[in-house]
């Protein structure tokens, strides 16, 4: 018996060139989510929950028109935000991200994860499929708890527009990372949202 929990990421959005933070899906974006459907068509989610920014209500309402056994519904525990400040343990190679972040932020971004990792974070019995689509910040913030790395990890951990992570838990055992921003479903001009790599 085993509790799996999908976690996505948003698709491209169409002001995310633009700097603002929050829009419908860009046509890529409806793609990715529409191919992200067809990925998981088969698995029977017991509950699907979203992030009620629109990006992440348009992903899921993209799915559910793919997928008609699902019923996604709005959580606020999966809203975009910041997890923590600088610590003495974060590289000051991060330091310039946080110039523009408010400590009332950090703490409300502090408490909602704490939060959230208490929600969804909690083994169900039997065999559970939950599916979460959410930012990719909220996204990290569940990893680096999975893998017990220092809370500033969270910062090096990136999922791309419709990247697919899966966690599991076996009945008496640890939550473990089945894997980390699958794009296996995505060709290769819908891969958005990674940071880009200097050429070598």
């Amino acid at each position: 018996m085993t509790h799996y929990i999908y976690l996505v990421r948003h698709g491209e959005h169409q002001d995310a060139e633009h700097g603002l933070e929050d829009g419908p899906l860009s046509a890529r974006g409806a793609r990715q989510a529409a191919l992200l459907a067809d990925r998981l068509s088969g698995v029977p989610f017991e509950s699907v929950w979203h992030s009620p920014l629109v990006r992440a209500t348009e992903t899921a309402r993209i799915l559910a028109d793919r997928m008609p056994a699902i019923d996604p519904q709005p959580h606020a525990l999966l809203f975009d935000c910041v997890p923590t400040g600088m610590t003495d343990e974060t590289p000051s190679v991060f330091e310039p991200f946080f110039g523009g972040i408010s400590d009332e932020e950090i703490e409300a971004g502090q408490a909602q994860m704490a939060d959230a990792v208490g929600e969804f974070l909690v083994r169900k019995s039997g065999d559970v499929h939950e599916l979460l689509i959410s930012h990719n910040f909220v996204i990290s913030w569940f990893v680096r708890e999975v893998l017990g790395a220092e809370e500033w990890r969270w910062m090096t951990l990136n999922q791309a527009h419709c990247g697919l992570t899966v966690l599991a838990q076996k009945q008496g055992r640890p939550w473990n990372l089945v894997s980390h921003n699958d794009i296996a479903h995505l060709p290769y001009e819908l891969r958005t949202g990674l940071p880009e790599i200097p050429p070598v």
